[in-house]
């Protein structure tokens, strides 16, 4: 936890340190202060480059991979894949031993997003891919989702995990979760043991995948010094679980409030765990309930939106208020959660 001299002062203050134990302990600690400026978490507009760069690359090498390009033929595939990895591992180890770390780790991440590529093209050539019904091109792998891409999924689970061992990139993260998701949509059909599966499966399927990956999301923020690595299972856990429940089709008035409580419970965990994703997916559940009200419930009500007006004004003045007390109630949370509660709270929450 970080104090600063007004918080040392208002505790002098309040009678829990001595003034003289106030003046030492300020003392003590401008000597430890580094003589530059502490380093600080940003992304400017050389991030937003970084990034965009590395999103293009990994599109233009699948999702937006045209036809012409899938018929080249598995060879040709394999060696671009291939070729691609190395040359853009290389130069991201490179810039990662120059201590740049966010653009070589995204060059890494390139490298690693090759991996379904060089397998589709090796199932080609070796002509393993009409075993499989041949579902498509290397383009599909992005749009459809279908159990002959189960190769390529654990090709590229594979390629993260060994590129994590090595560089420490948040960033593979998000690639490892986009290729389980596909690989949970995959073996739907052998999880309900049929041979194609409809709409509620694949929702069904979602919403426990994402709740097993926003489980390994909590046991990696415990375990990992930084939080940066369960951002993006969080994110893709939340993307699986709230978007399997929001997609669910004839529910009754009930079910849709008790939808609305979850998205609050999501707003109210974002507090404990301080992870804002929550509070996103939390607020625009809340907003889509509040829009089914305006459109199904109260249709032809004169006093509702003027209602809903006063809501959303008390709900800006709610976070107004929490952003000025906000160390209190963390402070008040921590003595009073129930110590089960607590040890939920990952480490570093509360930065």
């Amino acid at each position: 936890m970080s104090y600063s001299d007004h918080d040392l002062r208002a505790a002098a203050s309040a009678g829990a340190i001595g003034r003289d134990d106030l003046q030492r302990l300020l003392a003590y600690l401008q000597q430890r202060a580094p003589s530059g400026p502490a380093p600080r978490a940003q992304f400017d507009a050389a991030h937003l480059l970084w990034y965009a760069g590395t999103l293009i690359v990994i599109g233009a090498m699948g999702l937006f991979s045209t036809v012409a390009f899938s018929q080249m033929g598995g060879r040709a595939l394999t060696a671009c894949a291939l070729a691609y990895a190395a040359a853009f591992g290389l130069a991201g180890n490179r810039l990662w031993r120059r201590d740049l770390r966010v653009p070589g780790g995204l060059l890494i991440a390139i490298a690693v997003s090759m991996a379904p590529l060089a397998v589709y093209g090796i199932q080609d050539e070796l002509g393993w891919w009409g075993r499989f019904g041949k579902p498509g091109t290397v383009h599909n792998f992005y749009v459809w989702i279908k159990g002959s891409w189960l190769f390529m999924e654990i090709a590229t689970i594979a390629a993260g995990a060994i590129a994590l061992r090595f560089y420490r990139v948040p960033f593979i993260v998000a690639i490892i979760s986009v290729a389980l998701w596909f690989m949970s949509m995959d073996l739907t059909p052998w999880i309900f043991n049929v041979s194609q599966f409809d709409w509620e499966m694949r929702r069904v399927v979602s919403i426990w995948f994402g709740l097993g990956i926003l489980g390994l999301a909590w046991i990696v923020d415990y375990n990992s010094a930084s939080r940066d690595f369960g951002f993006w299972l969080h994110l893709f856990g939340l993307l699986a679980f709230w978007g399997g429940i929001s997609a669910t089709e004839g529910a009754t008035e009930l079910g849709k409030a008790i939808y609305c409580l979850l998205n609050i419970g999501l707003l109210a965990i974002a507090v404990i765990i301080v992870r804002r994703a929550y509070a996103v997916f939390g607020a625009i559940g809340i907003t889509l309930y509040l829009g089914h009200l305006a459109e199904i419930v109260f249709k032809d009500s004169l006093l509702f939106p003027f209602a809903l007006s006063l809501i959303g004004v008390a709900v800006v003045a709610t976070g107004l208020a929490y952003h000025r007390k906000q160390r209190v109630i963390a402070d008040w949370l921590a003595a009073n959660l129930p110590a089960a509660v607590m040890r939920l709270r990952p480490h570093g929450a509360a930065e």
